[in-house]
């Protein structure tokens, strides 16, 4: 279960808010749907994950920073705004559902963090839009055979 909530807090994204003000659940939706961040957490976790405007999630997760990377699904309704405006996670297990504090750094990067948990925390950075995730490396060499121009 903690790494599910690790999970959650670390594709949670920031708003255009000025640097080290807290921002509120619809600030963060409204700027994460649909972009991708690599984060890392306090205890070194890591991975990439992308949110969409529906709550669900879809990414990589390196527990500790250590062993496999794993892929990482949240369906639909996982993350949401909260009745007090926080941004919030609903968790199928999981008897409370945990808030975030979102701390925007600068115009590329925040830091999410458990409220009532400062210590508990992961640091985002925005990634390149097109960069993506392979399952495994591939192992056969990349053949590169020329173009037609360059036969003749």
């Amino acid at each position: 279960m903690l790494r599910r909530l690790v999970a959650v807090a670390a594709v949670l994204a920031a708003s255009p808010a000025f640097a080290g003000e807290p921002m509120s659940g619809e600030e963060a939706r409204h700027f994460v749907a649909g972009k991708l961040f690599n984060y890392t957490c306090f205890e070194g976790t890591k991975g990439a994950g992308r949110v969409f405007a529906d709550g669900s999630v879809v990414g990589t997760i390196q527990i500790r920073g250590d062993g496999p990377v794993r892929r990482a699904f949240l369906p639909a309704g996982t993350l949401k705004v909260g009745k007090d405006g926080r941004a919030c996670a609903s968790l199928k297990g999981l008897p409370i559902e945990p808030c975030f504090n979102l701390t925007k750094n600068d115009s590329n990067s925040f830091r999410g963090a458990i409220s009532g948990l400062g210590f508990a925390y992961c640091d985002f950075v925005r990634a390149h839009s097109r960069t993506t995730v392979a399952e495994r490396a591939h192992n056969r060499p990349v053949v590169l055979r020329p173009t037609l121009a360059e036969q003749e």
